[in-house]
């Protein structure tokens, strides 16, 4: 590779995934450059300058001294979000609005002209996020769905979940934690909500539908779920033994139970399905939820296109899914 060929990460200080990759590509003598969006622009400052029908841009990070020219950048790895932070921390209500407008015209105006390798861009993310578009096209790509509803209409609701031949559940299209990390602790009145099974009370409450559009589905029966994690052209799935403990018998994410992951082959046909979907939307990474029936089906329940999968390498050490983010940045910085 080039000695000045850059990989650019794009998170927050908060990332653990992030912290983790630095050593991996110091290892393989890849110079890297991290920009934490929560540090953003207070802690750097960027330089985009047009003159003479040439473009010349440039970040410098104020603590380390580092800087890197864009077109050095070879691959980016676009992992986490963050709220930008300012030197002044008395910006009146105003000026921080106005503030964050400019910085993220500034900032993303001089990401967006990087032409190179990116895992993944922000377009493509944002487009692969979208709940209700994701059941759609998985059904296009050949994946059994559940039957589902998204409405703001008491009567659809009820009559839905009426019909359902078993339960149905309740889950958040944007994020379990229904808002409690985007607001302050003594403002947060309830820490989130796991995808639940809808109970009588709930059907008691259904008229309340009508303030804000809600997602029910029916209950599929697991035999075990799947955490499928695409990378590239690599596909790695996790078997989560998930009807092991009462605790993640409907939904799996409750870390405190002691459930077994194991490595897991998946037919040729539904990895093949696995990796058309995620390339579908121009992404290089996904993390795909799997429900595999008590019959053998497959059966989809969303794609993650910046999920997590730190946890997949702790719980099933043969998957070094680390180091293939790393393989496929140097390979695309190269």
């Amino acid at each position: 590779m080039a000695q000045n060929n850059t990989i650019l990460i794009i998170s927050n200080s908060r990332d653990l995934h992030a912290d983790m990759m630095a050593p991996l590509l110091a290892a393989r003598g890849q110079r890297c450059f991290r920009i934490d969006l929560d540090a953003f622009p207070r802690d750097y400052q960027l330089s985009q300058v047009f003159l003479h029908g040439v473009l010349h841009a440039q970040l410098h990070h104020l603590p380390s001294g580092a800087r890197v020219s864009l077109d050095e950048v070879r691959a980016v790895w676009n992992r986490k979000s963050g709220e930008f932070a300012f030197a002044s921390d008395d910006l009146a209500p105003q000026e921080k609005a106005y503030a964050l407008q400019e910085s993220e015209q500034a900032l993303f105006g001089l990401l967006y002209t990087i032409d190179c390798f990116w895992m993944s861009h922000p377009t493509a993310l944002r487009g692969a996020c979208w709940k209700g578009e994701q059941l759609q096209r998985a059904m296009c790509h050949g994946f059994r769905v559940p039957a589902s509803i998204v409405t703001n209409d008491p009567q659809e609701a009820r009559a839905f979940l009426d019909a359902l031949p078993g339960e149905g559940i309740f889950k958040s299209l944007s994020s379990p934690l229904l808002g409690a990390d985007r607001v302050a602790d003594d403002e947060c009145i309830a820490t989130g909500l796991a995808t639940t099974l809808v109970t009588a009370d709930m059907r008691a409450c259904l008229d309340a539908v009508s303030e804000l559009a809600c997602h029910f589905q029916e209950y599929i029966p697991k035999q075990y779920e799947l955490r499928v994690t695409v990378i590239g052209e690599r596909v790695f799935a996790a078997r989560i033994d998930s009807q092991d403990d009462e605790r993640t018998l409907v939904d799996c994410r409750d870390m405190s139970a002691e459930i077994r992951y194991s490595a897991q082959r998946l037919p040729p046909t539904v990895e093949q399905r696995c990796l058309a979907f995620v390339h579908s939307y121009g992404l290089s990474f996904g993390a795909l939820d799997l429900i595999v029936t008590p019959d053998g089906d497959y059966v989809f329940l969303e794609n993650n296109p910046c999920g997590q999968f730190l946890f997949i390498e702790q719980l099933v050490p043969e998957y070094r899914l680390l180091d293939a983010v790393a393989d496929l940045l140097c390979k695309e910085c190269a």
